[in-house]
Parts: structure tokens; sequence; C-alpha cells
């Protein structure tokens, strides 16, 4: 310790030398000194450092003067307390003083100093107690007229603080207000703005009294009418404080809005501009209040847009063809007549223009009012001559494209016309957009090709979003825009960002539109784009290489030969290939341009490899090598898989051998991306050039798949298997040695409970390929009992996994496989299932697995109507076991697909006689419905539709259920008719009977497009009229029906969230009728019957924030989250899940009720439970507080939210309670901040 001391002593003794550079040097090294974590000071050394750092403020030389400002930033948290307000006080004094720059000095070190202080969330006083000795000081200098920069930089220190610690200061609020306000009436200019700065920052943080208080005295002074100065400075200050304190000027909308329109009026360019900005910092902050207000604000905009009082432009229209001569005419013009210095009504455009954008971006409900009013006056503005307007303008138009792509209301299905229901939705507004198409395009491409680089950089930004949001509409205009994307690439006075653009914009519509469309103009493009790739600057020349290669693709289009007929590349290939190739060979560039250029030349080879003749054996042997780089492989992997499914059967004999040791060794590296592409690349290579791999050189490749057969990662796991498919289909004898090595990879992955979806589909067609590749002693026989080995011994081994209910289904699978790969086969097999069903010695899972066998065998079809099978079917309904029951189900089902005729009518016969058996043939029955084509179930549907309904209304509610999912499976079977048919069933029928109908609904929404869903559209409302019916039960599976429309199609029910979301509302309350209480021996136990629906109600209310959030009124939203907050358990959790997702979704709604969403919150995370609790208390009460604290973060992580005091208060309790500390620590830690799925939903 004491040797710091002496250090620190020595150089503050130098510091008092002079000679101004020892002065220097010791203040250097104390800084440094000071930036050290490790030091701490003693108290006595702690004075003198302070005392000699003022000292060395009054230094007579600037240098040492500013290092010892920048001393003080790392004194802040080393010294006491008194010290920081010591340094602070002499700072504050010598602000006041005389001389200029000891004033600057001391302001600079008081910045420094606010600039280091803890924030106020961190709960130390320090900071509170520093800023109210600063804050009385400034107030007392902005009090000061008679030296304006004494002001000022009070008034620079004040909005520092207040942007900073406004926390710390609320007791100061009302004195800084009302020290403030009089300085908006100061003569000078800048202190004026100064004010506004500091009021901004005060908004958002002070009492709603204060605030009323400040905006009563905005409107009071601009109704007085001041002077057209003042004026300026009043609307300024209201824009600024509806930017920062956002939606709490919404209730003060409806005086402000009349007054700012009025004064749009006035003569003064700048005050209309100052009121544009005002309307824009309304419209982005409080959407919702701005409603009523829409139209008058468009009307003002459009009108303002033109503004042009000093320019006529009538004559440009008449000069179509040059546009260079215009502007050229411009320049003279303007020197003779008036100098465009003065002119500033292009301010009065650019304002109203933004605030045309934000109205597009905040209220995309309008979008079709915007086509017809607002764009094409965008439009007839692409003239406007002042460039930074005419940006503003493309940026609104940018907005209005985005805000129509299709599917930007979250989650819509995007299908081309194969799904009518979900693409008519969006129809209308594309639809207008189309027909300005060519409006657009006239009005452009002059602009192109002006001098101007941020008008054509606008411009292309414009057409790339169009050609986003309409693929293939610019196919007739291509000839229109080429000339501009030429003259960008080829123009000298060029600046690379603007090349980067056009490049950038050429790629996306070389992508979006047919190929045949740039066919005509390839000796324009291919010039300047090979030029490009030839780039010193290595982003251009990897921009040009995508071009480069759909520019290939463009001249033989592979999809459809015959229609490339007509085009003959050869003229083209030398020039890109030697522009490519040389690219390709270099060894010292950018990764980027080496991983485009290996795949734009694989493009080559695939498109045109026989126009390539002698050079393709170089290329080649160039990819082999890039192939054995660590840095370009995985790319390589790719690319040659591309070249060996090329249809052009280019010869890749000479690299075989070595490219498939190579490919070997990959698949021992630990990249899942090479892995995965290096199997899709041997697969390629198998199937396409199997006359020239000989068995040999698979080795390599054999030896490292068992690695690669594991549950562990299914996909690789299919992908793998799916070569083996291959290898046994084209080299059979390559797998000779496969039965010791991969099989039992195999096999184990048959057994695994993860079993499902394409790598099961993977394993059936490996199974069949290698029972016919008559590779010896893999036999059928020898197969069968690898997979079915496990189920018949009656005492498994110790260290084997005990079977899994997934795994009978895999096996059985496997069997009929098998057995439908060799039919001869099948009869001994299936007699021998039958006995094992039958025989009372076999293991119950060997039971299990020969009847499910049995059900897939005969969903193949190959069992015949055999009377036997019924019978043993009969026979295992009545076992004592409930597996076996369930097994026979199944197997009675899965026949029943095999064989419809046989077997329907006997099962539904079984339905009506055996009452007691009913849930498990209904199960049957379903797995017929669900796996059935409608062509074959279209003679049966009256028989079963009757049966069902007879049914439907039985007490059991798991029998209900399964009816249920029948008759919604058989609706889409036919649904013209049956779906009427439906919805008849709910006038009548009791309350069971309709909750039946209603779930029924729920199974006919399926999650891909289907035929249903235009009939579904228009009758789906009638279904949610139920969510009136006065049976509780019927109201909540109308509820969760609802939550599946919302979750699958929400296009189904977007339209009638108007009606529907009053009555969804009204569900969330928790009614006091159903609340009832039991008696359970000596306790009174209370049971909530309204739970369920409540909870389904929310359920609704979550997924509607995904699906729909465009239709939700977000405040009233959050009404009810706030109600449910203090629900039951249950139903917390959720609304905590859904307030972290608002916090995400939309954080300004959030903000306005934040006051009143933290007490609830604070509540649950303070509770504690009652001593005597049992385990199941304490875990409940545990999940309950990590939830809120996930929510709590999730609120934490919205800028500005500490703003608001309940927050920062909550957020300090939070930060000193350890206990609390503790879990939030957790949850942020384990879970990123518990925002990570939200974050990166795309919502735009």
């Amino acid at each position: 310790m004491s040797n710091v001391s002496y250090h620190i002593s020595n150089l503050l003794e130098k510091m008092t030398s002079s000679d101004k550079d020892f002065r220097f040097m010791a203040t250097n090294d104390l800084m440094l000194e000071l930036q050290k974590d490790s030091i701490k000071l003693d108290e006595d050394s702690e004075r003198k450092v302070v005392t000699m750092l003022l000292r060395l403020l009054e230094d007579k030389n600037g240098e040492v003067q500013n290092l010892a400002v920048k001393c003080l930033a790392p004194l802040v948290s080393k010294v006491k307390e008194y010290q920081v307000e010591t340094m602070v006080d002499t700072l504050c004094s010598n602000m006041m003083s005389d001389k200029e720059q000891l004033r600057d000095i001391s302001s600079m070190g008081l910045k420094t100093v606010i600039a280091e202080l803890p924030p106020s969330s961190s709960g130390l006083t320090l900071t509170a107690s520093v800023c109210k000795k600063i804050t009385s000081q400034l107030i007392g200098a902005m009090g000061k007229q008679e030296d304006v920069s004494v002001q000022l930089e009070a008034l620079d220190i004040l909005s520092d603080m207040l942007g900073r610690l406004s926390g710390s200061l609320v007791s100061f609020h009302s004195s800084l207000l009302s020290s403030l306000l009089p300085q908006l009436t100061s003569p000078r200019m800048a202190v004026r703005k100064r004010s506004i700065l500091a009021l901004g920052h005060l908004v958002p943080c002070c009492s709603p009294a204060l605030f009323s208080q400040l905006t009563e005295h905005l409107l009071v002074e601009l109704a007085k009418g001041p002077p057209t100065s003042m004026t300026r400075t009043y609307i300024q200050c209201l824009a600024t404080v509806s930017r920062q304190g956002g939606h709490r000027v919404g209730e003060h909308l409806e005086k402000l809005i009349p007054m700012v329109v009025k004064f749009t009026s006035v003569e003064d360019d700048e005050l209309r501009e100052y009121c544009f900005q005002a309307f824009e910092a309304f419209i982005r902050r409080c959407p919702k209040e701005m409603s009523p207000h829409v139209t008058t604000v468009t009307q003002l905009c459009l009108k303002f847009m033109t503004f042009d009082p000093n320019y006529n432009y009538d004559d440009e229209e008449e000069e179509e063809e040059d546009s260079m001569d215009i502007e050229d005419g411009l320049d003279q013009e303007s020197d003779d007549e008036y100098s465009d210095d003065d002119d500033m009504s292009w301010k009065v455009r650019r304002s109203s223009i933004k605030c045309l954008e934000a109205l597009i971006s905040t209220r995309r409900d309008l979008l079709l009012s915007f086509y017809s009013s607002v764009g094409p006056a965008l439009l007839a503005r692409f003239k406007e001559r002042e460039e930074n307007v005419r940006a503003d303008i493309f940026a609104a138009f940018v907005t209005l494209l985005r805000q129509t792509r299709p599917g930007s209301g979250h989650h819509s299905l995007i299908a081309a016309g194969s799904d009518q229901g979900v693409s008519r939705e969006e129809e209308p507004a594309v639809a207008m957009l189309k027909k300005q198409v060519p409006v657009i395009v006239k009005a452009l491409h002059r602009q192109l090709k002006e001098k101007s680089v941020k008008s054509r950089q606008g411009g292309f930004c414009l057409l790339t979003e169009l050609a986003h949001t309409l693929p293939g509409a610019l196919e007739q205009h291509i000839p229109a825009l080429i000339p501009g994307i030429v003259f960008s690439l080829t123009d000298k006075a060029t600046s690379s960002t603007m090349r980067i653009d056009a490049l950038s914009f050429l790629h996306v519509l070389l992508l979006s539109h047919p190929p045949q469309a740039f066919q005509t103009h390839m000796q324009v493009l291919v010039p300047p784009v090979v030029s490009c790739v030839d780039d010193s600057f290595y982003k251009i020349t990897s921009e040009a290489l995508l071009v480069a290669q759909q520019l290939v693709r463009v001249m033989r289009p592979l999809e459809h030969s015959a229609a490339a007929g007509g085009f003959d590349p050869k003229p083209f290939v030398k020039e890109l290939f030697s522009g490519t190739l040389k690219r390709l060979k270099a060894t010292d560039i950018d990764q980027e341009v080496k991983e485009r250029a290996i795949s734009c030349m694989g493009h080559m080879v695939c498109h045109l490899g026989d126009h390539l003749g002698a050079e393709l054996q170089g290329v080649l042997a160039i990819f082999l090598d890039r192939m054995k780089n660590e840095i370009t492989r995985l790319t390589t992997v790719r690319t040659v898989t591309l070249i060996a499914a090329s249809p052009l059967k280019i010869n890749l004999s000479s690299l075989l051998p070595e490219v498939l040791s190579v490919l070997g060794s990959f698949l021992r590296k630990n990249q899942r991306a090479l892995k995965l592409g290096t199997l899709a690349c041997l697969t390629a290579l198998v199937t396409h050039h199997a006359a020239g791999v000989k068995p040999a050189a698979l080795e390599p490749v054999l030896t490292e798949l068992p690695a690669l057969v594991d549950e562990s990662d299914m996909h690789v796991s299919q992908v793998s298997i799916t070569l083996l498919t291959c290898m046994a289909k084209v080299c059979p004898s390559s797998l000779a040695k496969i039965g010791s090595s991969v099989l039992p990879g195999v096999f184990r992955l048959v057994h695994s409970p993860l079993l499902q979806g394409g790598a099961l589909a993977a394993i059936l067609e490996f199974l069949q390929a290698l029972v016919l590749s008559k590779t010896s002693n893999l036999g059928y026989s020898q197969l069968l009992k690898s997979l079915t080995g496990p189920f018949h011994s009656s005492s498994p081994p110790p260290d084997s996994p005990s079977l899994h209910r997934q795994s009978f289904h895999s096996v059985a699978r496997c069997v009929a496989a098998l057995s439908s790969a060799c039919p001869k086969e099948t009869p001994g097999m299936v007699s021998g299932l039958i006995q094992e069903v039958k025989s009372a010695g076999s293991p119950e899972s060997a039971r299990v697995l020969a009847l499910l066998c049995l059900g897939e065998v005969g969903r193949r079809g190959s069992l015949g109507g055999s009377k036997e099978v019924q019978g043993v079917i009969l026979e295992a309904f009545s076992s004592t076991s409930e597996e076996v029951k369930t097994a026979a189900s199944c197997a009675l089902g899965s026949m029943a697909v095999g064989s419809l005729n046989d077997y329907l009518p006997f099962l539904l016969k079984e339905i009506s006689s055996q009452p007691r058996r009913q849930y498990l043939l209904l199960h049957s029955l379903k797995e017929v419905i669900s796996a059935c084509p409608a062509s074959s179930l279209s003679p049966h549907v009256e028989s079963v539709w009757a049966l069902l309904f007879q049914n439907c209304q039985c007490q059991e509610e798991g029998t209900r259920n399964l009816v249920a999912e029948c008759l919604g499976k058989l609706t889409l079977v036919n649904p013209a008719q049956l779906l009427p048919r439906l919805k008849q069933q709910l006038k009548t029928g009791s309350p069971l009977a309709r909750s039946t109908v209603v779930t029924a609904v729920k199974f006919t929404i399926v999650d891909q497009p289907a035929p249903i869903d235009s009939l579904l559209k228009d009758c789906i409302g009638d279904f949610l009229k139920t969510l009136q019916d006065d049976d509780i039960n019927v109201r909540r599976v109308t509820l969760v029906m609802f939550n599946s429309a919302a979750h699958n199609k929400p296009s189904l029910i977007r339209g009638l969230l108007a009606t529907v979301l009053p009555h969804l509302y009204k569900e969330t309350q928790i009614r006091k009728d159903l609340i009832r209480e039991v008696e359970m021996g000596p306790f009174k136990h209370t049971v909530d019957d309204g739970l369920d629906v409540r909870k389904a109600a929310f359920e609704c209310m979550y997924t509607l924030l995904d699906s729909c959030l465009d239709g939700l009124d977000v405040l009233l939203f959050l009404d009810h989250v706030e109600e449910g907050l203090k629900d039951h358990y249950d139903i917390r959790m959720l609304t905590f899940l859904m307030l972290a997702r608002l916090a995400s979704l939309c954080p300004g709604a959030v903000l306005q009720r934040l006051d009143r969403l933290v007490e609830p919150l604070k509540a649950t995370c303070t509770t504690k439970v009652k001593a005597g609790s049992v385990k199941q208390e304490f875990e409940k009460q545990e999940e309950l507080r990590r939830s809120a604290m996930r929510a709590v973060a999730a609120l934490l992580a919205v800028p500005e939210v500490e703003r608001s005091p309940s927050m920062a208060d909550f957020a300090n309790q939070i930060r000193t309670n350890a206990d609390m500390a503790s879990i939030y620590q957790s949850v942020q830690g384990g879970e990123g901040g518990g925002l990570g799925p939200a974050e990166s939903m795309d919502t735009s």
C-alpha cells in the first residue's frame, strides 16, 4: 500500500514543477496508475490527488489541462464520496468564473464526472448526492442571464445528466421544469435549442402531473399566437417531447392536433417543417390515439409534399428523352434567377414525406387507401429536383412496398397458386401495385442514368424491393432497365458502393425473372459483369461472381432444355470462363471471393461443361485442390455435388478415386455441415457415376459410416442410410462386409424410441434395397431375425435398453417393408405371426409386435379378408393386457386401410354391437379415415357418418373426442357436402353433441393448404358463434378450436377478429358463480369450474400474438393480460410468457402500461410460501417466480424502460435482494435474457 502512496506522492511533486513537460508526463503517469483496477488509495493520497488535479485544471498549458480532465474519469470510482463532492463543487464554481478557458475546461470536467457516475439503478447513494449538488448549482447558473455561454454550458451538462441519471433527480424535476421553461423564450436560438434537448431528457421519467404541466404550458403559449420564431421553438419542443415521452402525449392529442394543423398555414418554411416533425412524432408514438386524425394529416402531407413555390416543373414533362440536357439547363437557370440557398421549401417537402413514411409504416391496416392516395402522389414526385428529398421519396415508397409484401403478416403461408384461400387475402393491394409497375419503371428508368449517385442508389433500392414484393413483375420492363444497370457498372465516375448496388439489383432481377427475358441482352450484360469480376475491390468482385453465376443459368437453363433451344451460349462462354478462372486460380484473395469463384465455376461446368473442351480437366483439378484446403472445402464439396448431378454427364473419372478418399476423411470431421454436404456429394457420385466407382474406392467411406448412424443426430443418420441404399442399388458388391459394421447401428436405430419420419422411411427403403441386392449372408430370414430378436426374449439381457412403444411400430413397418420386397415369403410369415399371437406361452412384447406386424402387412393389402385374422384380432380385444388391446385396435385399423371392403363393414358392425370395446374400435376407425385416400372412402361415407352421430353424445369425454376427430377427418373427404351438415348439427342436439361438432371442426383445420379452406373461411364464423353458448364446456372447446385455427391457418379467422375478440376477452374474466367450496373431511377446498375456459382463452390470446398481431388492439389486449397476472397459477404462467413476447413485439404499448404491470410482477417475485407447505407448493412458487423474472428480464431489455420510476425502483430491489438477484442471474444466463427466440423472430 505504502508503495503506491510513495509513487503517487512522487508524481504529485513533479506536477508542481515549473517545466510544463514534467507536469505533462507526471499527469500522464498518474492517469495510467488510476486506470489500473488494482490501485487502492489511502485517505491522505486521495485528498492530495484531488486537490492537485483541480489545481492542474487551471494550468497555463492546455495539454496539461486536458490530461487533468481525463484523470477525473477513473478517479470518480476510486475515491470516497465526499471527495467526489469536493471535485464537483470546485468544478461548478469554476463554471461561473470570468475566464472563458477555465469555464470550458470545468464544464468538460463536469461532463466527464457525470459520464462516470454509476447509473442510479445500481443503488449507490453517491450518484444521488452528487447529482443534487450539481443540479442545484446549474439551476443557479441558468438563471444568470448576463452570460450566454455559461447558460449554454449549464444546459448542455443538464441534458447529459438527465439523459443518464434522471432517476436520481426526481426531487428536482419540478424545479428543473420551472427553470427550463423560461429559457424557451430566450432571445438566443442556441439557448432555446439546448433547453428543448434538456426538456426532452426530462420528459420520459417525470411524473404525469409534471408532464401535463409542460404540455399545458406549451398549449397556452401557442394559443397566444406568439411571433413566428417563438412558435417554431414551441412546436419543435412539442415534437421532441412527443418523441421522448412517447405514449404520454396521447391524452393531450385532441387539443394539440388542431393547434399544429393551424400553424401549417403560416407562411414560414421552417415552422412548417417543425409541424410535420411533430406530426411524425405523434404518429410513431401514439398510433392508436392518432387514428381520428390520420386523414387530416395525410391531406396536409400530400398538399405540402409538392410545395415548391420557386420552381416550375411543367417544362420537364415535354423533354422525356434526354435528361442530361435538362440538368445542365437547370444549373444555368438557377444561377441567374434566384439563389437556391434562400429556398427552404425543400425542408417542408422532406418533412411531409417523412411524415407520410411514418404513416405507411405504422398503419398497415390502411394499405389499400394508401395505394389509391399516397402511392400515385409519391410516384408523381419521383421528378423532385432536390436529391435529398428524392432519396426520402424513394424511402417512403420502399416502405409502402415492404408493407405490401405478401406474408408480412407474420406466419401466413405463401403458396403461389396452389392455395387460393391464403393468397386471396393479400390480393387487393398487390393487384393495385401491379397496375402501377409501368408507371414506376417509367419514372425511374431515366433516373438510373443520372449523374446523381444518391438518386441512382435510391432507384436501385426501390426496384430491388419491387422485385422481392412482386417476383416476375418487371419482365416486360427489362429492356428499359438494362441500360441503367450497364451505365452504373461502366461509368468511370461511379463509386464502388454504387456498383455493388447495381450488381445486387441485377442479381435479384436474374433470380426473380425467367431466363428467356435476359437472353437477348447477353451481349450488353456479359462484358460489364466480367470487368467487375476483374475489379480490384473484393466486394465488387464477389457481388459480380454471384451475378455471373446467374448469367450462366440464363444462357442454358437446365430445368427446361426445350425453352433454351433458340439461344446459343457459345459466344459468351470464353469471356465468362476466363474471367472466372482467373479468380478461381488466385489464392491470395478474400475468403468470400474464393468461395463464390468456386461456386460460379461449378455452375459453369454444370450448365456449360460441354463447351469447355480441354479446359475442363484443368478446372476439375483445381476443384480437387480446393477440396483439400480447409477453408474452401465445404463450398467445393457442394459444387462437386452440383457437377455430379448435371444432366450433361460431365466426365469425372480422372479424379473419382482421389475425391472419394478425401470425402471419406471428411466424414470423420466434427463439422456437421461438412458431414451432410459430403454425404450428399457421395450419394450424387454413386448415383450418377456408378460405372467409374470401384468397390475398393468406397472402402474409406464405408469404414466411416457406422459412426454416423446414431440416434444422437437423426438427420445425419438419415442421409447416411440413403447413401447406403444407393450403394445397395448400384454396386451391391461393395456392401459385402456391411453385416458386421453398419447394420448393427441400423438395427439399434430401428429399436430407438426417437426414430420417425424421414429417417424411418430411409431405413425401410434401405432394407428393401438390401434384400433385393442378394448380398451374401443378408437374406430375408437373417434380417427378420435381427429385427424381431429383442422382442422374443422373455428376460432381456441386463444391459439392453427396455423396449419403447415407438420401436414396436418401427419394427412392424420394417417387417412389412421386407415382406413386400419378398412376396413369396409373406404367407409363411403371416401364419407364423398368427401362431405367435395365439400361443399363450409367447411373451407380451412378442404378441404386441406380432399384432402390429400383421397390421402393417395388412396395410399393404397382402392379407386379403382372411377370416382367421379377424378372429385373432377379436380374441386379442378381450385380452387382459392393455398393450395387447391397443395393438389389436391399431392392427385392425391398418388392415382395414389395406382392404377397405373386407374390413370396414366388419368394423362398423362391431362398433354398433360392442359398446364395451367402442373406444378401441373407434381408434381403428380413426386410423382408417386418416390413412385412406378420399376416393376409396367415398362409398362408405354415409354409413360411417350415421354411426358417428349415434355416438356423439357419449358421456365419456375420451370417446367423444375420438368421434369428433373421426368426424373432422371424414369431413375432409367431401367438404362441400359434409361441412354444411356439420353446421346443421349445431342447431339441434344437446350441449355434448355441440361440443363434439365444434371439436370436429378443429380437426378439419390442417396446417397445409387444403381444398376445404375456402369453404371453412365462409362458415367458420357460424361455428365461432358457439362462444356465446350457455354451456361452459361448449365455450371451452370453441376456444380450443379457435386457437387451432389461429395457429395453423390464421387467414381463416383474421377477418372475424373484430366480432370474436370481445367474446374471447369476456371468457378471460374470473366468474364468482363458477367457484364452489367442497368439503373434504375437516378441510374446505375451493374448486373453480371456470378455470379451464379461462386457460383456453388465454392460450388463444398467446397464439394471436404470433399469428394476428396486426389485428389486435394491443392496449385493450394488455388490459386482459394485466388481469391474468393476478389469476390462478397456470394462467399467470401464460401471461408472463405473453408479457415477454409483447415486450419484444410492441415495446411502445408495454411502456404505456408499465406502471400497472410492474405491481403484479413484483407481488409474484416477492411472495414467500408458508413455512409448513408441501414440497409441491415450494416448487410451484419457485417456477412462478422464475417465470415472472423472465418477464421482468424481457421488460428490462426494452430501451427506456428504467425511465419509469416504478420499474427503476423494482430493478433496484432485484439487484439489492440476494434471493431475487440470484433468480434474475439464472434466468439471464440460462436463456440469453429470456428473449432468445423472441428476438430472432422476423416480424416484418
